[in-house]
């Protein structure tokens, strides 16, 4: 689980676990682990803006003080996020000559988005592209000549919107290309594209650095940056960067606020809860859950189960889930909870009510946050994991199953149509992340697009059981829920006037909506729906 439900302390339902009353609504404190052991890479892939900042939940215990450290993100209109928190322990044949050609323009290309201190791009032949030319025809292919306009304001924003669109252009016809073999043609375009990349510009500009090493990665698979790039899903940092977007992106917050409002609800009768989660992570939406739990029962007992198959790649992280065990236990005791948190450590297949120990008095609870879209399905194993799971859960008979998940076409699409989908999505993030963030050079929100460019990448460069990524849209979850025996469970007008509650005290951020509608709650930004939440029984 992460986080996301409204606080105990907040009338207007604000998120209130580790959070500081003063300097604005979102003031957090949090903590650090153990340093994580440095992963061996083929080579080290030079990070701009890498702050270390593990992102933690809880207050600190004495045994960890000394590891602290802390940094904020200043949202606008509610003083600043504040995070501090603990760090996890964590492990040529010939080529044709075209082939060749293109290979050494992608690993050159390669070092000039990996490193920011070379200056030129050099080609094969031994050419060199500067960034002035570069300049040049970036000036002719995004900035056309139109007739001068009157107005120095419209004149501008003409500019700024045509540039969007032609990089945005660019990025379609270069994945078109990749698609059609057109290696060539491709990795041209990506050196013009380089020139509008800047991630530390505004949301497009940041958009195209993203996409652009994604297509390289795509173009160059075995290229050596690859397998830093797209393995850090598995480490400690992404983690913390996921725990840090989830606080940070209003959409992701309110998503998991609408799962833990979805189950208090569910389980408003219940004396005796007991919740599954298949990824805990840092415990921040449990440890929201249990604020809220509070607020509502004066006499509860919480069984909280970490179910870890070891076969799921994200859960090489699973050693630390006693730490935050131990920290949910003392959270839970301050308020008046009884908590009981355990591990299991079995594969899929082995998952039954015995192995969980569930008791016939408890309200069991299920909660998929940001999970079954990292499952693989059908397309990628024969075994389709992600539905022998869903089998299993409905197999359990919980009282409710909570799901969110990012809304994209991201996973049996084509190429080019999941590459359209994840510059439509990850572009409106970056927008609505423009929007609440101030500052767009703080090394915090650095860490936070640099999640999302890892999962980007991850969705674009790579296919197989290496594509993690595989977002669908909730029309397909709704589909694959009801196969194995779900039916959708109507959240009361309580849940989603509470969430939109909350929206407003973010301040006067109109670009944001929540919406319900077919049974879920959708938050996006101008339109778009980006993360959907549901329940199901």
């Amino acid at each position: 689980m992460t986080s996301g439900c409204p606080g105990r302390d907040d009338p207007r339902g604000a998120l209130r676990f580790g959070v500081e009353s003063t300097g604005g609504l979102f003031k957090r404190s949090l903590m650090t682990e153990q340093e994580a052991q440095n992963a061996v890479f083929v080579r080290s892939v030079k990070q701009k803006n890498h702050l270390e900042l593990p992102i933690s939940v809880l207050s600190p215990t004495p045994s960890i003080q000394s590891s602290l450290s802390s940094a904020s993100i200043p949202l606008r209109g509610q003083g600043n996020l504040k995070f501090t928190s603990w760090s996890f322990t964590a492990p040529a044949s010939a080529e044709p000559e075209k082939k060749s050609t293109i290979t050494n323009r992608l690993l050159q290309l390669e070092r000039q988005l990996l490193d920011d201190e070379d200056d030129e791009l050099s080609v094969a032949d031994g050419s060199a592209v500067t960034n002035s030319e570069w300049s040049e025809t970036m000036q002719k292919l995004i900035f056309p000549q139109k007739p001068l306009s009157n107005s120095p304001t419209s004149s501008s924003s003409s500019s700024s919107s045509s540039s969007s669109a032609s990089s945005r252009q660019m990025l379609f016809d270069t994945a078109t290309a990749i698609s059609a073999g057109n290696l060539d043609t491709a990795a041209a375009n990506l050196a013009l594209l380089k020139g509008a990349a800047n991630k530390l510009g505004n949301p497009e500009q940041r958009l195209t650095a993203m996409m652009v090493t994604a297509l390289a990665l795509r173009i160059n698979p075995r290229g050596p940056a690859t397998i830093a790039v797209t393995s850090d899903i598995f480490t400690p940092e992404h983690l913390t960067s996921s725990q840090m977007l989830y606080e940070a992106a209003p959409c992701f917050k309110l998503a998991l606020m609408t799962a833990n409002l979805a189950i208090i609800e569910a389980t408003k009768d219940h004396p005796k809860i007991h919740i599954i989660d298949f990824d805990v992570g840092q415990g921040l939406q449990l440890a929201s859950l249990l604020h809220s739990l509070a607020e509502r029962h004066r006499h509860i007992s919480v069984k909280i189960t970490a179910f870890c198959d070891p076969t799921f790649p994200f859960n090489s992280l699973a050693g630390n889930l006693n730490l935050v065990g131990d920290q949910l236990a003392k959270l839970a005791e301050g308020l008046g909870i009884g908590l009981r948190f355990s591990t299991v450590n079995r594969r899929t297949t082995e998952l039954d009510r015995a192995a969980l120990d569930c008791g016939t008095e408890e309200a069991l609870v299920v909660n998929f946050a940001f999970l079954l879209s990292r499952i693989a399905d059908e397309s990628v194993s024969p075994a389709n994991p992600r539905d022998e799971l869903l089998r299993r859960v409905k197999a359990l008979g919980p009282k409710v199953v909570t799901l969110v998940e990012q809304e994209m076409n991201g996973n049996t699409a084509p190429f080019a149509t999941r590459f359209a989908e994840a510059c439509a999505h990850y572009g409106a993030l970056l927008e609505s992340m423009e929007a609440i963030i101030v500052g767009r050079e703080s090394n915090e929100r650095a860490r936070v697009e640099a999640c999302l460019a890892r999962k980007a990448c991850n969705s674009v460069a790579r296919e197989g059981a290496d594509r993690v990524e595989r977002c669908e849209l909730y029309g397909k979850w709704k589909a694959r829920l009801g196969m194995a025996g779900f039916k959708p469970v109507q959240l009361g007008p309580g849940v989603v006037e509470t969430v939109k509650l909350r929206l407003a005290s973010l301040g006067n951020n109109p670009g944001f909506m929540v919406k319900e509608e077919d049974g879920r709650v959708a938050c996006g930004w101008m339109g778009r729906v980006i993360n959907v939440a549901s329940a199901w029984h």
